[in-house]
């Protein structure tokens, strides 16, 4: 993919074939010693995620839509912070941190269509437990398997179109110099204040990705959760009530960190601060969030720590 000329712009400059990021910090010392702390992040995040797919696909318990859901979930957390995490802990080494143009496009190709997935999924998943609760006749018949594969697939396809959409309208655009941006990868908003032709149209569809994506499923996983608290309050018994509410708290907590990270980094007024406030908000949500799903969802999940327990004994006792 190359930057388009037919768009306006000065075209007396040479069009950007590379990009320069600045990375987390321009302190050497710093870098360094966040190398070790990122590096250990990311492979937690593989081992986590990883472990919990595994998990599920080996006890025969966790083969119900919410587990089915939760494993899709962690691939494409491994996917989305491997799109970025690799390049910018190579990054920790270079003085200067370039990337090419057709790289960048593909880094960011591919960190949106897992992000945006990852909206629908929540999305899916509220679904899941508003029919768990509020449907518990119903929901295998409701929630068959060849329905839950019909969510993903859309999940996963919403977020491929929506993302390649944003890639083309956006890396299409003229960019002719400056190319240095301010951030440790290729964050959309900072490549197209770049550009030396109109972004207008490029903004406008993000704008209008982010509000059916974002919040589209923001506004389903709302009202999931209002359907959620209407059948809790029909529940007489307080041990009903907190155990329904209970199948949803990791769910809700996850959400929570998705959405208020990502809703900090994209609302919040510029100000002075903006560009490390959003670095830092943004490692939360690239890197340390795809860390802490897999804990949430497991942490106090009785019926992963028991599948975990049935296969340990398995492999325990298989014959040498």
């Amino acid at each position: 993919m190359v930057p388009s000329r037919s768009m306006g712009g000065d075209r007396n400059h040479t069009p950007v074939t590379m990009f320069v990021l600045l990375g987390i910090s321009d302190e050497k010392v710093l870098q360094l010693s966040l190398f070790p702390v990122f590096l250990l992040i990311y492979l937690v995040t593989l081992f986590w995620n990883l472990s919990l797919i595994t998990l599920i696909r080996m006890d025969s318990h966790l083969h119900t839509p919410m587990y089915f859901f939760l494993s899709a979930l962690s691939f494409i957390d491994i996917c989305y912070t491997s799109s970025i995490s690799p390049r910018m802990l190579a990054d920790f080494f270079k003085d200067k941190k370039v990337i090419s143009f057709v790289a960048c496009a593909t880094q960011y190709f591919v960190a949106s269509s897992m992000g945006q997935a990852e909206c629908c999924l929540l999305a899916a998943m509220a679904y899941d437990r508003y029919v768990a609760i509020g449907n518990p006749l119903q929901y295998s018949t409701i929630m068959a398997p060849g329905f839950c594969w019909k969510m993903l697939a859309g999940a996963i396809g919403c977020g491929f179109i929506c993302a390649l959409v944003e890639t083309v309208s956006c890396f299409q655009i003229y960019y002719c110099g400056p190319n240095v941006i301010q951030h440790f990868f290729c964050n959309i908003t900072e490549i197209i204040s770049l550009s030396c032709s109109n972004p207008h149209i490029s903004q406008m569809i993000l704008f209008l990705v982010a509000i059916f994506v974002g919040f589209g499923s923001l506004l389903l996983i709302l009202l999931s959760y209002g359907f959620i608290a209407a059948s809790v309050l029909k529940i007489s018994s307080i041990k009903g009530s907190a155990k329904a509410f209970n199948t949803c708290a990791s769910h809700l907590a996850v959400v929570t960190l998705f959405y208020g990270t990502v809703l900090a980094v994209y609302m919040h007024p510029s100000s002075g601060h903006s560009t490390k406030q959003n670095k830092f908000l943004s490692v939360f949500y690239v890197i340390v969030i795809p860390m802490l799903n897999p804990v949430i969802y497991s942490l106090r999940n009785k019926e992963i720590k028991e599948a975990l327990m049935r296969v340990m004994k398995r492999t325990t006792h298989l014959p040498q």
